[in-house]
Formats: structure tokens, C-alpha cells, sequence
């Protein structure tokens, strides 16, 4: 890892305001044919860049504006699948290595990732295969082997495994042959997630917390279950992960040092998303505050020691909610993230116009004709957080048609204007070959006026890429012993 001191050089933000605006005028020079071979060249990657913890498409589209640049030796060009093929198709291989990378957390087992990948290569790598292959795996898990007791430390785990596997068929669901059975899948994952936490030891407290008319279920794990206060850290998932991403992006770390930790979905995650179709909201203190509100009520929590992280484009959510929310006493960054929009190419940005009519005029007459089925694929699950009729239409196997309101709630996730308003201290990560907001964890440092510290996993590590896949127990370690120093003062 790669650490820089509080004297950061030059902000990145010029050169990513230079690159949106040199694709803009690109935009306003080009003509329909010309955007249409950008957008076939550039969709299918392009989209799957905004915003979540799995890729893109092909190797071939252009990179987001926003730059970055790769750490002193290494090489420039798409690094994935790069380190670790398990798929040549950069999508899907992330998604694989997510989750072979959660092994350590007992969250999948090697052998089983490893066996899936061989027969999904060998099956013809689609959608269909992938999502029919890890279900399959899921509902294996699921059955008790011969002589297990019903509440045995075996049929616990295999039921975290169980909630890793379809949650790994439910990223790709929407591509598949069965669009419609979403929401069936995410209930299986939810349902083995929850089989899981009720056999934690002691079992994970399941609540419900007050957020408009649609209450947040929530996850919270303690170390045992005296009334000792204890700090605490909210896990904050990104735009596509699962609850069982935060067991293995936070929680048996936090335990392990004598922390609780909450799990929730919000709006756009999980249950909020699935099946409430409540969508993501810029406005992320107003999710975050009740559950402070919540976890300060509790004998067993120091309501001055409690800590936010945000994974994904939850380095977008997290800061959002610190700069209104002073009672969080440190935030992590993973990676840092402030205009999540910036996560679409040009091309895809070009899009959007200030008239709904005109956007959506460019979008179904121009793009949608040219989009190859992949790349729509894509395009339905990168929007369906941002909008329930598209999520709607895309489990019935169409394109939506509304192209400026989902594109305008992503853009409305912007929170440059409020950086300067966080007093927590916090930790900004970044990565090696950070293929999503390339260059926006530093545009955050260089933003936060609060005690601040900045971190690069590197590839030397093999720590490189978003989220880390391959080394989330690196990647733990390193935002918790910064919270217990930063917290505790150990």
C-alpha cells in the first residue's frame, strides 16, 4: 500500500472538469452517426462503470474521464482481467474474482468458486450460464449434508456461501433467459443470508429501523452480548452489492477487535430496491441518521464511538452523510468517490441533455437501435437502482425508454459542494488500476478540510483494482487498525 502525506500534490479535479468538457464539445461537434459508433464502441463497458462493485464490458471502450494515473513502474491499458484470469471477459472475471476474494471471510470456498468458473467456462460463458451455474451452487449449499445438526457452525456457513452464490447469479440475472425471476433470486440470497445471521454466535440482532414509509431492515453483530459500550461501525454497501458483501468487507473485522457492526439496505440496495422498488437518494444523512439514532438507543453501543464506512459508490454516500451528520466519529472512504456520473464515459454522459425530451428522444432513436444485447444487458442493471420502471421493464425483458431520470439521479449524487463540511476524520482508499472513478479518491482528499489520511492498495499487494477483490482481508486490515487507532486510540 501507498501512503501520502497531508502535502497532496496537484488536485485532480482540473483535469477531470478538462476531460468531461473536451467530451462534451466532442458531443456538440459529432452528428447521430458519429454518436452512435461511440456509443456501440463505448455502452457496454461504459455503463458498467457507474457506480458498483462489479465491471464493465469489453477491454476496448474508453476509459471515464477523470484520469488518474497508474502508480511509478506500471504499465498503462486495461488491466483487467489482467492479474488473475478466471474469465477473459473483464465483467464477469471481476465478478469471479470477488468472489474467489471472499474465501477469506468464509463467505465462498475456493474449490467451489473455482469449479463453478471451469463449468461456466466450459458451458460457453453467457449470462445464462453464470446465473444457472452459481444458482445451482446456492441451492446445493442450502440442502444439509447427511448428519449435520439443524443449528450446526456447518449449515451456517454454507448458508453465508449460499447468499455469495446467488447473489453472484443475481448481478447477472437481468441478461439472462429468466429476467423476470430478479426478484425471486434476490429472495433466495436474502434468505440465506438471514439463515445465516440467526445461527451467528451470538446471532445478529435483525431490527427495523424508521426511514420514511419504507423502514431500513438492518443486520447488527456484536461480540457477545453483554451491555458493554462498544464502538461501532456502519457498513454501507454501493449500488449492486449484497449483504453479504459487508461480512466480507467489514464485519468479522470489526468483531474481531471488539466492535459491533450494523449491515442495512438502503434505498436502492437490497430489500429497499427488490422488492420495496424504493431508489437511491442523494440525500444519504437522512439514511444514515436513524441509524445513529437507532444504535445510540443501545446499552451495548458508546454512541461517541461510532464510525461509517462506504464501499463502492458508497464513497459517495458515506461523505455525503458526514457532512451533515457530526455524531460520526470517523469515516473510510473505499474508494473515495464524488461525482459518481463521472463513472459513465463520455459517450454514455453525452446522453443526457437539460430537456427530458430531447435526452430520451437521442436515447431510443439514436442508442437503443445500436446497442448490442450485452451492452443492454448492462445498461438495465446500472440503471435499475436509479429507476423502478426501468427495473421493471427490464425483468420483463425490455430496454427502458426514460433514459434523463435515472441519468439525472445519478448526476444529483454529485457532493463537491459539500465536502468542505465534514469534520469527521477520515480515510480516503484508492487503488492500483481503480477501473471505475479513476482519479476521484484523490479529488476527495484533496476536497476534505477534516484530519485526513490517504491510501493506495497497490498491485504489488495484489490489492490492485476496485474494492480490492483479490485481498479483502488486506483491504480490512487496513481500514481497521486506522479505526481503532482513530477511534480508540490503539
Amino acid at each position: 500500500m501507498t501512503a501520502i502525506p497531508n502535502d497532496p500534490g496537484p488536485s485532480l479535479a482540473a483535469e477531470a472538469e478538462a476531460g468531461a468538457g473536451a467530451a462534451s464539445r466532442r458531443g456538440r461537434a459529432g452528428h447521430g452517426t458519429t454518436r452512435r459508433a461511440l456509443l456501440v464502441a463505448g455502452a457496454g463497458v461504459g455503463a458498467g462503470l457507474a457506480a458498483g462493485c462489479a465491471p464493465t464490458g469489453v477491454s476496448a471502450a474508453p476509459a471515464p474521464s477523470g484520469g488518474g494515473s497508474p502508480s511509478p513502474g506500471r504499465a498503462t491499458g486495461n488491466p483487467t482481467p489482467g492479474a488473475m484470469t478466471l474469465f477473459k471477459d473483464p465483467t464477469y472475471n471481476f465478478n469471479g474474482l470477488l468472489a474467489l476474494g471472499a474465501a477469506g471471510a468464509g463467505s465462498s470456498e475456493v474449490g467451489e468458486v473455482l469449479t463453478a468458473v471451469n463449468a461456466i467456462n466450459g458451458a460457453g460463458l453467457s449470462a445464462q450460464t453464470y446465473v444457472d451455474t452459481f444458482r445451482k451452487l446456492g441451492d446445493q449449499l442450502l440442502k444439509a449434508p447427511p448428519g449435520a445438526p439443524a443449528d450446526s457452525q456447518t449449515k451456517r456457513f454454507r448458508a453465508l456461501r449460499a447468499a455469495q452464490y446467488y447473489g453472484q447469479a443475481l448481478f447477472f440475472v437481468l441478461g439472462s433467459d429468466d429476467p423476470g425471476s430478479e426478484e425471486k433470486l434476490y429472495r433466495s440470497g436474502r434468505s440465506a443470508w438471514d439463515a445465516f445471521c440467526d445461527l451467528c454466535e451470538p446471532p445478529a440482532v435483525k431490527a427495523t429501523v424508521p426511514y420514511g414509509t419504507t423502514p431500513l431492515p438492518v443486520w447488527f453483530f456484536r461480540p457477545d452480548e453483554s451491555n458493554t459500550p462498544r464502538p461501532t461501525v456502519i457498513l454501507t454497501n454501493g449500488s449492486d452489492g449484497q449483504n453479504v458483501d459487508m461480512w466480507t468487507y467489514g464485519v468479522p473485522a470489526a468483531l474481531e477487535r471488539g466492535w459491533n457492526a450494523l449491515v442495512y439496505d438502503g434505498p436502492g440496495q437490497g430489500q429497499l430496491l427488490f422488492v420495496d422498488r424504493v431508489v437511491f437518494t442523494p440525500t444519504w444523512e437522512k439514511v444514515v441518521s436513524p441509524l445513529i439514532d437507532w444504535l445510540s438507543a443501545r446499552p451495548d453501543v458508546d454512541p461517541r464511538k461510532i464510525a461509517l464506512t462506504g464501499l463502492s459508490m458508497a464513497g459517495d454516500l458515506a461523505p455525503r452523510a458526514a457532512a451533515f451528520d457530526n455524531r460520526i466519529a470517523a469515516l473510510v472512504a473505499m474508494p473515495g468517490c464524488v461525482e459518481p456520473w463521472l463513472g459513465f464515459p463520455p459517450e454514455i454522459r453525452q446522453i443526457l441533455t437539460p430537456s427530458k425530451e430531447k435526452t430520451n428522444d437521442i436515447w431510443n432513436k439514436e442508442v437503443v437501435p445500436e446497442l448490442p444485447a450485452d451492452a443492454a444487458a448492462v445498461m438495465k442493471k446500472r440503471f435499475e437502482p436509479f429507476s423502478v420502471p426501468a427495473m421493471l421493464d427490464a425483468r420483463q425483458g425490455k430496454l427502458f425508454t426514460d433514459f434523463y431520470t435515472p441519468a439525472t439521479r445519478v448526476r444529483a449524487l454529485s457532493i463537491t459542494s459539500v465536502v468542505g463540511r465534514i469534520k469527521a476524520p477520515t480515510l480516503v482508499l484508492d487503488y492500483d488500476d481503480e477501473q471505475f472513478y479513476p482519479g476521484q479518491p484523490r479529488r476527495l482528499y484533496d476536497m476534505l478540510t477534516s484530519p485526513k489520511d490517504y491510501l493506495k492498495l497497490t498491485a504489488a499487494e495484489g490489492a490492485q483494482l476496485h474494492c480490492s477483490p483479490m485481498a479483502p482481508q488486506l483491504h480490512c486490515e487496513v481500514v481497521f487498525d486506522w479505526l481503532q487507532k482513530t477511534v480508540s486510540g490503539t
